[in-house]
């Protein structure tokens, strides 16, 4: 009976422990949109103006946690030559391209 408890409170624990990361990941990733957004303005001027918000979609869904990070820091730190090539190194994954391709015509654009 107490081992069950136990169990229970510690599943119970784990549960709270993901939610309380699923919520500093999205706010990680809702920070990182407007360094991104200026990455692509500023540093990939390739980037028709009408993609600029579908290819930073594409980036934060492809960023893994670290990366997330580094974009965040970004926010207070400034944008650099690091974060443009966090985001080049983004960009550079198959999911990414195959992301910014399909982008690309829910735009209304060609790539």
């Amino acid at each position: 009976m107490v081992r069950t408890a136990l169990i229970a409170a510690t599943l119970l624990g784990l549960s709270g422990c993901v939610e309380v990361q699923q919520a500093v990941d999205d706010t990680a990733r809702q920070t990182s949109k407007g360094v991104v957004t200026e990455v692509l303005a500023t540093r990939f001027p390739q980037v028709p103006k009408e993609l600029i918000t579908p290819f930073t979609d594409c980036i934060i869904d492809n960023a893994d946690a670290l990366e997330l990070r580094e974009l965040a820091r970004a926010t207070v730190v400034g944008v650099d030559d690091t974060t443009a090539g966090t985001v080049r190194t983004i960009l550079s994954r198959p999911e990414t391209r195959t992301c910014l391709l399909a982008a690309a015509p829910a735009a209304g654009l060609t790539l």
